[in-house]
């Protein structure tokens, strides 16, 4: 899917979306309130669209209007999503209070940063979460929407989108975790979906985690035996989403690259172009140097702690060589990142 916004001037707003399926009319949904209030589908042609091959019949273009949406020019708040993916299209807010800045929040774990979204939420007309689940195309298209308020939040392999993050265009922050509690986090979202991943109506769901997901349901992540078996034993699936994630996301342009040592100063020059880099250990200083960028003037969030499970296998896991050498280029580049944090925000 594409999509793009040529206006909202209060009266009408007018854009077009470029459906997956070629043969297909888009549909726009209007929500007002959080209350769905019509559905408009797309009914001009551009011929553009389909001398790109975008498009069968290039018929992509909706206007929506007071026929549509009675009242229309008097609502301050609206939303329009694509009725086929529920993807943002465009959101009308009051722009008083808006950031006009472009900015990508880049997790690097496999739970999202929801203090951090939860704050900047209601400061940007258009926030878009969860990235990394998007399509390539509708990643492709939020990054060269012309918006200039814009969130966008999510963990992206950074350099298949890098070109999209240069510093002219949008901020770039990213928060890195502890590889240690990262990995139990892991282990135990793993372990969690092994139900499904063993019951046929949910394990597609998984893709090829589904066997990581199984395997892990057969060890204890408490049992210290169990424990070492599990890194003796692991699919490679497992594996792939164990090992040096951090390196993988920075390092590597797609998910199932294989990762090599060279891929650790890949890794390391890529974070050099991260407009700001934190550690969760040091997360006010992270919080505040964002917030300076944004001339933000909020307080703090608090940024919830690892489940006393998650800090215990994470403890586990500090004593075992195995996951050492898993996590040598994620903690090499972890401890680092807290240094150079301690040295400048201590000066």
């Amino acid at each position: 899917m594409r999509f793009f916004i040529d206006h909202d001037d209060g009266l009408s707003i007018r854009g077009w979306i470029v459906p997956d399926n070629q043969l297909a009319i888009s549909r726009v949904i209007v929500s007002v309130e959080g209350r769905r209030v019509a559905e408009v589908a797309a009914s001009l042609s551009d011929p553009t669209f389909k001398n790109n091959g975008w498009h069968a019949t290039g018929q992509c273009i909706f206007v929506v209007t007071e026929v549509d949406v009675p009242g229309l020019a008097g609502l301050e708040r609206l939303e329009l999503y694509d009725a086929d993916t529920n993807v943002l299209v465009h959101r009308r807010v009051p722009t008083a209070d808006l950031l006009q800045r472009r900015m990508c929040l880049i997790n690097t774990g496999i739970a999202p940063e929801t203090a951090l979204q939860n704050v900047l939420f209601p400061h940007f007309e258009r926030s878009y979460f969860g990235m990394h689940r998007m399509s390539d195309e509708i990643l492709s298209s939020l990054f060269m929407n012309a918006a200039h308020s814009v969130l966008l939040s999510g963990a992206v392999v950074i350099p298949r989108y890098e070109n999209f993050m240069t510093p002219d265009v949008m901020l770039t922050a990213l928060l890195i975790q502890d590889p240690y509690i990262e990995m139990a986090t892991r282990l135990q979202w793993l372990q969690a979906r092994a139900g499904d991943a063993v019951d046929p109506t949910h394990s597609w769901q998984l893709g090829p985690l589904a066997e990581a997901a199984a395997f892990m349901g057969d060890h204890d992540l408490v049992d210290a035996k169990s424990l070492k078996r599990i890194f003796r034993m692991l699919p490679e699936p497992a594996y792939r989403l164990l090992y040096n994630p951090l390196t993988r996301q920075l390092g590597t342009r797609m998910p199932e690259d294989r990762l090599h040592p060279g891929n650790s100063i890949a890794a390391i020059e890529v974070l050099s172009r991260v407009g700001i880099v934190g550690h969760k250990a040091r997360f006010g200083a992270f919080a505040r140097s964002l917030f300076d960028q944004l001339e933000l003037d909020v307080p703090l969030p608090d940024m919830p702690s690892p489940p006393d499970s998650v800090r215990d296998l994470a403890q586990q896991l500090r004593t075992i060589r195995a996951v050492d050498e898993m996590l040598v280029f994620d903690i090499a580049i972890s401890d680092a990142v807290k240094d150079i944090v301690d040295k400048h925000w201590d000066a």
